[in-house]
Order: C-alpha cells, then structure tokens, then sequence
C-alpha cells in the first residue's frame, strides 16, 4: 500500500541489515521499483540521505556503502516529494564544515548562526584576551573619563569595549561615567557592545566599518564648538596606527591606551592542522587581523579549494597578504551579516553547479 497510495512506510534498522529488509518487503508484496529513502544522523547537522529503489537496496547495488550505524527507512511514492519538503539537508551550508579562528569567548555566537545554516563549525581559538602588563595606563584612562578630561572615545572592538567595562567594575564605576564624554564605534557589532552597556554611541561609520571608515566621518576638531580636544583610545598591543594618526591630523590630541594584550594561542591538535592545511574545511570565517596571522603561525594556511570569507576590508587585507583568496566578504562588517554571505555564497555555488548538470 506504501507505494502507491502517497503513504510512507518508515523503518528502523542498521545499515547492514538493509538488504534483508529491503528483500523482505519485496518478498511481501511491495515492488522492487518502490523509492527507498535511506537517513543515518538524523536531525543532525551530519545527517546524510540516500535514495535508491527497493529492488537496489535489496541486491547491495544502491550506492549506501557509505552509511554506517543506525538509519531510518522511508518506503513509497511520498519519498519522491523529498525535493520539495527536505528543507533540512537544502540548508545553504548544511554539511559545510566551517573553521571558526576565534577565541573561546567569542566562537559562540557565530559557531550558533552556522549551525542555523546546517554548517559543522570547529572552533579553533587562536588568540586569547589578556589585561595590559600594567594596570597604570588604564586605571589613569578611566579616571580621566570621569574628570573631563576627554572629549570623545572611540571603541575599535567589542573587547575594547569589555576591558573598559570590567575596569568600571573594579573601580566601583558605571555607564554615568560617560556623561560629557560623546562615543565613537569602528563597527556595528562593537556598537551593540556599547549599547549593552546602556550606552547610545554618537557615531558609527556610514561606509566602511572600519578605521579608514569611521576616520571618513570623525568631525575635524573645532576649538569654538569642542571644549575638549582629547580622545581616548583604548585598543589592542598590536593596533595598527592608522586610526590614531588620522584623528591627529584631524587636530585631535590623543591618549592611545592598551587596553588588552592579544597573546597567540597554542597550536591546535595535528588532526586539526592536517586538514586545515589538507582541504579537510570547506570554509574559514576570519574575523579580524589577528585571527588571520595567528590561524597561519600556529597551524599554517588554509588549502586553496577552502573557502576564505573576512568580516571587513582590514581583515581581507590581511588575508590577501598571507597569500589567500578571498572569496566572501560583508557589506556590514558584523558577525551576523559575515555568516548570511557566506551562506549566499554557498547558495549561490550549488545553484550554479546545479545549473550546469542540466
């Protein structure tokens, strides 16, 4: 009856005893050209189905070979509307496995969005957050916001962000700190940071969410209509001067504070780095500058056929020094926007490769 009324007669079994139930139902009456649907991993983002006929799976000729473990049998003519309601295996990245160069604290949100996307994301810290040597410079920066001493702050990261507020924390400091004092963001995601904090920013870029962005819509300083004309900046050790220098010839005097230390990260396991550098990824998802120098120091390049999306210009400039192609990179430099377009991207590949099949 499942195989031809649009009902479906769904199984239990292991991959190696698929033959003698497929021969069985044979056996019982159902045609040997009666569409099987073969699932191992069900609801998993490794779940992978195989569709042959019954008289296929019965004979060993059906191409699961590479079905291993517990599976699910879908027996009858509903199994040929599996284009139309398989939304869970046509997810855009589902299958993907995704490197996610970021450290421990920050991997979560977007390792949560890739798997939406049915990806596999594998975490590879390579980077970790560490306070300055010497708490003096930042303890001074944070007094200073409370006297009047600055105009603006520019926050550059979400961990720039995080090292201001945990020294609030300290110094029995809140969010009325700021008052008097307007706030810059490099980028979207450093703004929700700030907005976390109970905290509206002045200024995010309208461009580029970068520092040559965020520098293209920093007033010039004005000694009639700015009162203060110091910035605070608190950044990584290894900031790039780019942004100080242009608030300099901007007119602005400016305190650049290190606000953190990126320390490199120790090397992941050798399984890891063999198929980073073997093509055992089918994308990277680099976030900053650092992600990208430290992915390359502690486990070397990804292989060419892996799919290299940055989240901004400074990113992409970095990756194209290191030898690699970038492939995907985001209107808004943000985590989120950074997953969609790669999962554009890889819609926009199977469509093109499904094209060519016709």
């Amino acid at each position: 009856a499942a195989s031809g009324t649009g009902a479906a007669l769904v199984l239990q079994a292991t991959a190696e005893q698929l033959p003698t139930v497929a021969a069985g139902l044979v056996e019982g009456g159902l045609s040997g050209s009666t569409p099987v649907l073969v699932t191992t991993e069900g609801s998993g983002t490794a779940q992978k189905s195989v569709a042959s006929k019954l008289a296929a799976v019965a004979e060993k000729s059906a191409g699961l070979e590479v079905l291993t473990g517990a599976v699910v049998v879908t027996v009858g003519s509903a199994v040929d509307k599996r284009g139309k309601l398989s939304w869970w295996e046509s997810r855009p990245l589902f299958g993907w496995r995704v490197l996610v160069p970021r450290t421990k604290e920050q991997a979560g949100e977007m390792s949560d969005r890739l798997r939406a996307y049915g990806a596999v994301p594998v975490e590879v810290p390579t980077i970790a957050v560490e306070p300055p040597r010497s708490p003096a410079q930042m303890d001074r920066a944070v007094k200073g916001l409370v006297t009047g001493r600055y105009g603006w702050i520019v926050f550059t990261s979400t961990n720039a962000v995080r090292a201001v507020r945990e020294k609030f924390v300290e110094l029995g400091l809140d969010a009325r700190a700021f008052a008097g004092v307007k706030v810059a963001c490099v980028g979207e995601q450093t703004a929700q940071a700030v907005r976390d904090f109970g905290i509206v920013p002045e200024l995010v870029p309208t461009g580029d969410q970068s520092s040559e962005g965020l520098l293209a819509d920093f007033p010039p300083y004005d000694d009639v209509f700015d009162p203060i004309d110091r910035v605070l900046l608190p950044r990584a050790d290894i900031a790039t001067e780019t942004l100080a220098a242009g608030l300099v010839e901007r007119g602005w005097e400016i305190d650049d504070v290190t606000a953190y230390r990126t320390v490199r990260a120790a090397p992941p396991a050798a399984t890891v780095r063999e198929a980073i550098k073997g093509g055992g990824f089918d994308a990277v998802c680099f976030t900053s500058s650092s992600t990208v120098r430290n992915l390359v120091g502690i486990a070397g390049k990804p292989h060419a056929k892996t799919v290299v999306a940055v989240i901004g210009p400074a990113t992409a400039a970095s990756a194209t020094e290191f030898g690699l192609r970038v492939d995907v990179q985001p209107e808004t430099a943000a985590v989120g926007p950074l997953v969609d377009a790669l999962a554009a991207f890889a819609s926009a590949r199977r469509a093109e490769a499904e094209g060519g099949e016709k």
